[in-house]
């Protein structure tokens, strides 16, 4: 039973920008914390934002500045603006939903920026 799917990456150049979605069938979406993850090739996965059900924020401090995290619990949708991409910014991008001990993973999007 898939319960988020990403989407919106792609191949952009340094600069430029793109944004991310995720979809989620899970119930009670709102009472979430919803993040976004990335693993870059040989890297571990590492935290790029997080959103609370209340809408506080966080983010890596490589990506401040420059991504915005927003939910829209009428859509059951986390997004994740990304600006000012960066070459190490490649990698897949993966969701996730945390509520009372559940965690759930969507199967990640790749982002490609070339310098």
């Amino acid at each position: 039973q898939v319960q988020l799917v990403e989407s919106g990456g792609g191949l952009v150049q340094a600069g430029g920008s793109l944004r991310l979605s995720c979809a989620s069938s899970l119930r009670f979406f709102s009472s979430y914390a919803m993040g976004w993850y990335r693993q870059a090739p040989g890297k571990q996965r590492e935290l790029v934002a997080t959103i609370t059900s209340g809408g506080s924020t966080n983010y890596a401090d490589s990506v401040k500045g420059r991504f915005t995290i927003s939910r829209d619990n009428a859509k059951n949708t986390v997004y994740l603006q990304m600006n000012s991409l960066k070459p190490e910014d490649t990698a897949v991008y993966y969701c996730n939903a945390h509520w009372a001990g559940f965690d759930s993973w969507g199967q990640g999007t790749q982002v490609t920026v070339s310098s």
